[in-house]
């Protein structure tokens, strides 16, 4: 990624307008999109998570993967599993972490618990997580996850 900086008095320091540009949008130009809107949010690291009877406030650094299963979000903690009708994508904006990579239209996980990828069925792969949880990477998000890695 190529980055610039480009002076215009006209626009005011202390509410500087950003641009993204890019031939098309794809997952990268929206993975910047959400950091920069969250840019100067202030995260304390727990997150409430509202459950259908109580309000659960969760650290963020106990969550190792949040998998959807006939429309309720399963949150896999450290501790516990906690379930919501949140949604994924709602859940991941206000995580605003890059820990947390989707491995697959229905699920996220949190790198920091991530133990191990084991190679699956056609070209998918198996992350093997804390608490021996297991969760599928799809082909399509096999390659965000590698370059999240370094690899």
């Amino acid at each position: 990624m190529r980055h610039k900086f480009e002076q215009n008095e006209t626009i005011d320091p202390a509410d500087p307008l950003v641009v993204v540009e890019a031939a098309a949008e794809s997952p990268e130009t929206a993975a910047i999109m959400t950091y920069l809107g969250n840019y100067q949010v202030a995260h304390a690291g727990i997150i409430p998570v509202k459950t259908p009877d109580r309000l659960v406030m969760v650290k963020a650094a106990t969550i190792i993967l949040a998998d959807v299963q006939h429309e309720t979000l399963m949150l896999y903690t450290t501790t516990d599993t906690i379930t919501t009708h949140e949604t994924l994508r709602h859940l991941v904006q206000r995580l605003a972490n890059p820990n947390f990579i989707q491995v697959s239209k229905h699920g996220v996980l949190n790198l920091d618990h991530l133990q191990s990828l084991e190679d699956s069925f056609s070209g998918n792969m198996t992350a093997i997580l804390t608490n021996q949880l297991k969760t599928a990477v799809s082909r399509k998000y096999v390659k965000d996850l590698m370059s999240q890695l370094g690899l």
